[in-house]
Order: C-alpha cells, then structure tokens, then sequence
C-alpha cells in the first residue's frame, strides 16, 4: 500500500506533508465565505437555507477530494459564483421556473459535461469558444454579481423613473456594507489569508452588537438536508424551454473550470513543455462529476475555484491540499449556526468584491478589433440590465456571429459560435 506520499509523489513536486497541510487550510480560509453566500443565494430561491449549507460543505468536500485523489492538482472546488447567481435570479426568480427543475438543470449539465471529460471533444470545445467572449461572459457575471450585492445590501433601490437609483446610505445596512466591502478589500491587498471571512464577520459582530443582525450560536448538528436532497425535477429539465438554461450551465462550468485549472496550474508550474495540462481527463471528470453529485445533494454547479492560487503560494503542489480543504468542509458541517448568523449585508459585502474581481476580465479584451470588443461588451452589459446570465450569453454569441458576417471575416467564426448563437435566437423569438 502507497504512503501518501508515494501517492502524491511529494518528492518529485517538491513539497511534504506539512506544507501541503498548511496550503489546504490556507485555500479553505480564501474560499470559506462561499459556506454562507452560497446558501444566501439559493434562499431567494426558496430553497431551505441549512439544507443548502450542508448540500455546499458536501459538494465542496466531494469535489475537493475527488480533484486531489484523482486529478492530483492542488485545486479545491465548491459551487460557482456565478452560477448560484444564474440559478437563482435568472432561472428561478428570472423565468420562472421551480428550482427542483433548476436542479435537473444542473445535473444534465453535470452529465453532458462528464461526456465531453471523457471524449477528446473536449479540447475542441474549449478552444473554439473565441477568448473575447469568454472574457465578457466572465466580466458580465461579475456586474451581474456587483448590482445584485448593492441591491441586497440597499445601496442601489428600484425607481420609477430611472429603473434604479441610490439608497438612503444613512442606514446601517448599506454602510456596514461598504466598511465590509473596504476591509475585505484592504486585507486582500495586504495578501491577508481569510480577507473575505474576516470582512464579513468583522461587519457581522458590529451587527450582532448593535441589534441589527442575530446571533444564533456557534456549534451544532448539521441542518437536515432533507429539503433539498434529491429533490430534482428531471421531467420539468428535459422540457424544450430548459435547453438554453442547460447549454449555459455548460458554457459557464465547462469555460470557468478551464480557465481556473490554466491559471493555478501555471501557478504551480504544472504545465508541461508543450503547453498541455498533466492528467486533464482526470481533473475534468472531477469537476463534471462534482456538479452532478452537487445536483443530487441540492445546490448549483461546483466548479474548480480560483482561490485555491492562494494554497499554492503557501506551497501548495499536489492534490493532497486540494484533499485537506475537502476534509475541512466537512468539518464545517457543525457551524451552521454562524452561518445563519450573517446578515445580508455581510455577505453583499463579499458579494461585491467577488464582483470587482471577475469584472477584471474585461481588460484583457482585445480593444483594437471592434469585432472581437464589441459582442463581449454586449454580453457583460446584457447580464446585470436584463437580469439574466443566459440572455447576455445569447446576446454576446449571436452579435459576435453577425458582426463577423457583416464585416466579411465568417472564416473567423468558429462553427460551435453559429450553433450556440442560433439556439438562442430561436429561444428569443419562438420559446
């Protein structure tokens, strides 16, 4: 029987036990506060909020562990910013659907997803979505992510005349927001490990102190999971109408996971000579199958998480870091009660530096081709004004098709573009 570190092979990555140790826990401070805002999102669905809890910690469990035995990648996962958004606002609030058809939603993604893991279409895939468009799917999340945590925490309120307009910032909620969102923001320039659990719990206290937020303990059993276990609707799933919700599940997961897994790879100088990603198929059936398992258990997709940088630079090399930070969220199976007992605007105030940090994506884009520009553009400015992920994504995907027609560069048009574009025309104007 392997040790581990025969298993992890800690000598030839350089590393031992104590210092993947120390990097597991420091990428589950950096990733922590998603045990609260994840559940916080799915509530306004109308999902059971200790249920919810539980259905992250395990989700992120089970995908952490299975990245880290299988993959062998110093990356932990846990359900997507992002797509909890998409979940909640655009499928259940945004078109109305039950979230239990939400769920099978997710959990066909999950499917189609562990497919293309296991097939070598996967590549194709990734590589023919043009980078512009992801960059303006990944900016456009985040502004959907930003005016979502400025609602929550009544920065910005609905008007009339102007469909949105400032708060009254004399109020606790909105300013305790904004000291959150200052501190969480100060902490992480200084590289502070846990910045954004120490923002919202610094804000927290002064609630709890001042009465505006309510303390309901520290410890306990875990929250039954029975009102979101297993309660998929797949019937509701397959209807024509959910084709689109499925498709951008994929596009987001399929499209985040890759980016993420380049980024902490190259990080941790894991990326071979020739560019490619040791044991992609693995780390990929990983991820797909920590979606599918997160579906059955009742939240949104998992995804690999870009915070687990964090765990790296505190010398984080192989998959065992990626399985200490799944241990430790089974352990926070026992501290729902603090999770209960972050108001709304703590977790706005997370909300919203997550919100600047995705949005940074919009940089990158290639400014000088209005063809490339504009259709990202268009995509990032359609999620947060029309209230919708997938419609952005549809928006982006079909003018990127039409302004490369008009302006005679079809060539550059990647096939999968025309296919994902046409689907969403005809959910714009037939479904």
């Amino acid at each position: 029987m392997k040790s581990l570190a025969q298993y992890f092979e800690f000598s030839k990555a350089g590393t031992n036990f104590k210092t993947e140790t120390l990097a597991g826990v420091t990428t589950f401070l950096a990733m922590a506060y998603i045990t609260i805002v994840n559940p916080v999102i799915l509530s306004d669905a109308g999902m059971d909020f200790g249920a919810v809890f539980v259905a992250t910690c395990l989700a992120a469990a089970f995908g952490s562990i299975a990245m880290g035995l299988l993959g062998n990648y110093p990356i932990a996962q846990a359900p997507g910013m992002g797509q909890n958004a998409f979940f909640t606002y655009g499928v259940v609030l945004g078109m109305g659907h039950p979230w239990p058809v939400a769920l099978g939603a997710v959990f066909f993604s999950g499917v189609i997803f562990l497919i293309l893991s296991a097939l070598p279409v996967r590549e194709w895939l990734i590589n023919s979505i043009p980078r512009n468009l992801k960059l303006g799917i990944s900016g456009g999340i985040g502004l959907f992510l930003g005016i979502i945590a400025l609602e929550n925490a009544k920065i910005v309120v609905d008007s009339p005349a102007t469909l949105v307009k400032l708060g009254d910032l004399s109020q606790w909620e909105p300013l305790l927001c904004l000291a959150g969102f200052a501190i969480i923001t100060a902490l992480a320039y200084r590289k502070l490990m846990g910045a954004v659990v120490i923002g919202m719990l610094s804000v927290t206290v002064i609630g709890w102190i001042t009465g505006i937020a309510e303390f309901k303990g520290v410890m306990s059993l875990p929250p039954s999971p029975a009102p979101v276990l297993f309660k998929l609707d797949f019937a509701g799933a397959l209807e024509v109408g959910m084709v689109t919700v499925i498709i951008t599940m994929l596009i987001v997961d399929v499209f985040d996971t890759a980016g993420t897994m380049v980024g902490v790879a190259n990080r941790a100088g894991l990326i071979q000579k020739d560019g490619s990603l040791p044991r992609l198929g693995k780390a990929l059936l990983s991820d797909s199958g920590a979606t599918t398992f997160g579906a059955l258990m009742g939240t949104s997709s998992t995804t690999s998480y870009i915070e687990s940088a964090a765990g790296v630079e505190a010398g984080g090399r192989t998959g065992f870091t990626a399985v200490v930070t799944g241990i430790i969220f089974l352990l926070c199976l026992f501290f729902s009660p603090i999770a209960q007992s972050v108001p709304a605007y703590a977790t706005a105030a997370a909300l919203l530096f997550v919100a600047c940090l995705m949005t940074r994506s919009l940089a990158d884009l290639n400014w000088d081709d209005h063809t490339e520009s504009a259709p990202a553009i268009i995509a990032a400015i359609a999620m947060p004004l029309g209230y919708s992920i997938a419609d952005g994504i549809g928006l982006g995907f079909i003018s990127y098709a039409v302004i490369k027609v008009l302006s005679g560069r079809i060539t550059q048009c990647p096939p999968v573009v025309f296919v994902v574009a046409g689907i969403f025309a005809l959910k714009f104007f037939f479904l």
